[in-house]
């Protein structure tokens, strides 16, 4: 009965939208019954993973734009942003806009990243906002993003203090505390649509040799129940290594229809290098390889419609196992009847650490497909009984980490915020910064912490003040009579989401006068936001390092940012990914999104030069960043920037066929060219009029 009190227009357009939602869960039903939809506070909803929570946040959606309001979903990740507007979308045939943005949209899905800079510089744009919805919230306690929601939600309660706030959450430790920040109420369900069941399994109980033996029991079970396993790794490599050897052991048990069917996901994972107009990389072929088998490795090294293929094929059933990062607990909806936690440690600067249990907890969570799984297994692997008794007592029984606040840890988000404040002209004396500071949830914690409180005031003063002076020490604020100001390069700053490291990186290179192109790459190769390109193995690294000094660059060490320059620089020659996986033992399915971001920073190094007054050679920074773009050497800029969706394939092979002036050239010679189309002529022939 808990449908029929929801508001019609809702009910009918949930009903539309998710046809098989019939009622609520139990979990759904106890937030309802809070008053949730009819009250106006904020809300914290803290209940399991896949028990319901974006439909919690879809309603109130729908009632505030039913009112006549505007309401803003915000995601940590890209991947679940697309993943959600895709979702929302079926709302259009209501007369709903759906979209990226709250100026152009009734329900705006935005990373926090983007809602943060909502609240930096549009206010009007942020006070026309009548609903925010953070997904994940449980992320606030994150190093990264956490500091960024947190900043953004303090502001928004400054700016707009009308705005009702809905988190949707994992349950956590100290859910009163965040409450008590948030001026929020609380509800949580520990409801899950497929029952859970955790254990330990050991390789001694089993009389196996190792933990691969043991998953590959599980996934010999899985098969003959015809269900799937999800088995989270350490690293990279790890996924490769552990999908190579179990799908090498169950090749001969897999039947023939069943091969079928995972020849033609393998031929889908091929045929994304092909249409990119690139061989296979050797990861490519041992990812198709082990398709064929129905296993598959998930990864940040893939093409990213490589890893759509992946989940939405075993989404359909048609994949037995995934081995994947601990990445993969986040940003996709990906649930399997059984998940295999193999590796309970990862890397750290400190070496390998135990992974938090709330991580754990996450990942447990996505045992049990909701509508296929009676109940879902979560399996964490020991080598001994007494290791498996103290991952039980640490892991299975244990308690989650409190959240705590990461915003002064994270230098950068101290930075950033002290400057946001400062340029935006809410913050122009020490004071104000501290007072903004107070209201953070960081804030909150030291002055209601019993042992904190005592020197809480006095702690951050200092860390302020340590801050502010750097900033001021680097020109990017600045004293005057009327207060704190920022500085051209603060404001530069401010308006980006660059970390600070990055623009005083960037802006020290442009002061010493070498602005070579590659050498720029190398500068932006080692900033911290820049994705970077990955060493596959432990071979050569040398070819990296003969590249550098090719540019003139001399490393001593080739790390990461070596390879990623390195990959940037061939890239502008019109590498292949293929070409650049065999020139470096790198995973270059990433290039691609790194020479994006690669485009990007050089247009943002552009905007320093101007700050700083350097005027010369702004137009070979837009030939630059449009070559990163595209990825083509110069000759072609022209080109493949007038002519829309050209890509570099196509407009290489008309220079070789014809030259650069294509004045003359015909329309049937145009479509003797491979990929060359009508209406990619037409856009040739218009742009040659022009």
């Amino acid at each position: 009965m808990v449908m029929e009190t929801i508001k019609k227009e809702i009910r009918e357009i949930i009903k539309d939208s998710y046809p098989n939602i019939k009622e609520l869960n139990p979990a759904q039903k106890a937030v309802v019954d809070s008053g949730y939809l009819e009250d106006e506070t904020n809300y914290i909803i803290a209940i399991p993973t896949a028990s319901g929570k974006t439909l919690l946040g879809v309603m109130a959606a729908l009632n505030t734009v039913l009112k006549g309001g505007k309401a803003v979903y915000a995601v940590p990740l890209i991947s679940i942003q697309n993943e959600k507007v895709k979702e929302f979308k079926a709302f259009e045939k209501f007369g709903i806009k759906v979209g990226k943005h709250p100026s152009s949209s009734d329900i705006a899905v935005m990373v926090f990243e983007s809602f943060d800079a909502v609240t930096r510089f549009s206010w009007n744009t942020l006070r026309d906002i009548d609903l925010l919805i953070i997904d994940e919230f449980h992320m606030i306690g994150e190093y990264s993003r956490g500091p960024t929601i947190e900043c953004a939600i303090t502001r928004s309660r400054i700016l707009n203090p009308g705005m009702r706030m809905v988190a949707l959450s994992a349950t956590l430790q100290n859910m009163p505390e965040l409450s008590s920040w948030m001026d929020a109420h609380v509800v949580q369900h520990d409801y899950r649509p497929v029952p859970l069941y955790k254990d330990v399994l050991t390789t001694e109980e089993l009389g196996l040799k190792n933990k691969n033996d043991v998953i590959l029991k599980i996934l010999n079970q899985s098969m003959e129940e015809e269900s799937q396993a999800l088995v989270f790794v350490s690293t990279r490599r790890f996924t490769e290594s552990l999908a190579n050897h179990i799908a090498g052991k169950i090749k001969r048990k897999i039947p023939s229809e069943k091969k079928k069917v995972f020849k033609e996901v393998a031929e889908k994972i091929l045929d994304v290098p092909k249409r990119r107009g690139t061989l296979p990389t050797a990861v490519c072929l041992k990812l198709a390889e082990c398709v064929e088998s129905g296993v598959a490795f998930h990864h940040a090294g893939l093409f990213d419609k490589q890893k759509e293929i992946i989940e939405d094929e075993f989404r359909a059933g048609n994949l037995l196992m995934i081995t994947a990062t601990p990445s993969l607990m986040y940003g996709v909806n990906l649930p399997s009847k059984n998940v295999v936690i193999r590796d309970y440690t990862r890397w750290t600067g400190q070496g390998p650490q135990p992974i938090p249990v709330f991580d754990y907890e996450q990942m447990s969570g996505r045992a049990g497909r909701p509508g296929y799984d009676d109940e879902g297994y979560s399996y964490l692997i020991a080598k001994s009984v007494d290791e498996a008794f103290n991952l039980k007592d640490h892991y299975i029984y244990g308690e989650i980490e409190t959240t705590n606040s990461k915003l002064i840890e994270n230098r950068d988000a101290v930075y950033k915020q002290i400057i946001t404040q400062v340029a935006s002209s809410l913050a122009k004396s020490p004071q104000e910064i501290l007072e903004f500071f107070n209201d953070t949830f960081y804030g909150f914690q030291m002055s209601h912490n019993e042992y904190m409180s005592a020197f809480s005031a006095e702690s951050m003063e200092y860390d302020l003040k340590e801050a502010l002076d750097f900033l001021m020490q680097n020109g990017i604020i600045r004293a005057t009579p009327d207060g704190l100001k920022a500085t051209d390069f603060g404001m530069l700053i401010a308006k980006s989401n660059y970390t600070v490291e990055t623009a005083v990186k960037l802006r020290e290179f442009a002061r010493s006068g070498d602005i070579e192109p590659e050498k720029l790459l190398y500068e932006i190769a080692r900033t911290p936001d820049i994705p970077v390109i990955t060493f596959k193995g432990r071979k050569s690294k040398d070819p990296v390092r003969e590249r550098l000094s090719k540019a003139g660059i001399f490393a001593v060490d080739m790390g990461l940012a070596e390879a990623t320059a390195a990959t940037l620089m061939e890239w502008l020659d019109e590498r292949s990914e293929y070409e650049i996986e065999n020139a470096f033992n790198v995973y270059a399915a990433s290039t691609r999104r790194t020479s994006y971001e690669a485009s990007l920073l050089v247009k943002f190094f552009r905007k320093i030069c101007e700050v700083l007054g350097i005027y010369t050679g702004l137009n070979e920074l837009d030939t630059l960043s449009a070559r990163l773009y595209y990825g083509v050497k110069e000759d072609l800029v022209p080109m493949v920037l007038s002519v829309k969706r050209l890509g570099r394939r196509r407009a290489r092979a008309l220079v070789d066929a014809f030259g650069t002036d294509l004045k003359y050239v015909s329309r049937e010679e145009l479509l003797r060219i491979e990929g060359i189309g009508p209406k990619t002529a037409e856009s040739i022939l218009k742009w040659c009029r022009e």
